[in-house]
């Protein structure tokens, strides 16, 4: 995966019949682009599939259903899980991206849009919709893929007041880039994601921050308050719970496929910190 120093700066060509770029998409789960930024505005909802998002300094794992928006000049990148997909193996993801000058313009020819766009402006960091904000711009963003040009316009103005005027968003991401420590954690944090379904030795993540194994411990338990490998057991259950929740795998299948060799030790884990089992898990969320 890409260093954060080599991000890839995307632009999006938007058409001569339109201010905004509006993108339905079914795809194989690994043509979605990798980690990058541009100087827009963008608005990304995933309909089917899941996997890890890195959006800035944060990496997590996503599911189906979740809205973030992020502001121009932020790094961020969806991986999707092979696992997850629809009937004909592709994910499904609505993506709306809208230059600043878009929201200029609308704010020097409408007045009543003003005190949105200034709203909206405010936002500096990755947020992700919760609760009623999340069910309804869910809606209109779907309700996009039938309509005319017009009608899209109408209905993203329609988004960027509601966005605006709720606060029920949680941050998910920004960039300090100050911080060398940020960059070197980040380094591990992108290394856990391309490696956590293979078996990882101390020496393997240290060599590639560029570490020995003793400096490497003593980083991350500084930086994360907990060991490199304690982290990684719980960043692989929670790609298991995901996978427990939106495929049919059996539970030994997704042991390996998260990177335990052992189906004891994966089950205790995974109820030390799931406070529940796997089959439990998977039948409380079913």
């Amino acid at each position: 995966m890409e260093s954060i120093e080599n991000v890839k700066y995307c632009h999006v060509g938007i058409e001569k019949d339109k201010s905004f770029f509006f993108d339905h998409v079914h795809i194989v789960w690994n043509e979605q682009i990798t980690i990058h930024q541009s100087n827009d505005w963008e608005l990304s909802y995933v309909i089917i599939g899941s996997g890890t998002r890195v959006v800035g300094d944060n990496m997590e794992t996503f599911s189906k259903g979740e809205i973030i928006l992020l502001p121009p000049n932020l790094a961020h990148g969806w991986y999707f899980d092979e696992n997850v997909h629809d009937k004909h193996g592709k994910i499904e993801n609505i993506t709306i991206i809208f230059p600043d000058s878009f929201l200029d313009k609308c704010a020097n020819t409408f007045p009543e849009l003003v005190s949105c766009i200034k709203s909206l402006k405010g936002i500096t960091k990755g947020m992700s919709l919760k609760g009623e904000l999340l069910s309804s711009i869910q809606r209109l963003m779907y309700s996009m893929t039938l309509q005319n040009n017009l009608e899209q316009l109408t209905t993203l103005l329609q988004i960027i007041s509601h966005i605006s005027s709720n606060t029920d968003m949680q941050v998910v991401g920004f960039r300090e880039r100050q911080s060398r420590n940020a960059d070197k954690l980040q380094e591990v944090h992108r290394y856990m994601l391309t490696h956590y379904h293979d078996k990882i030795t101390l020496d393997d993540v240290a060599k590639y921050v560029g570490m020995n194994s003793s400096s490497f411990c003593s980083f991350f338990k500084r930086e994360k308050g907990t060991s490199f490998f304690t982290a990684l057991n719980e960043y692989r259950i929670k790609c298991s719970c995901i996978m427990l929740q939106e495929t049919s795998m059996t539970i030994s299948e997704i042991c390996a496929a998260v990177g335990f060799n052992d189906i004891p030790y994966f089950n205790r884990t995974f109820k030390k910190i799931m406070q529940v089992s796997p089959k439990e898990f998977r039948s409380n969320t079913n």
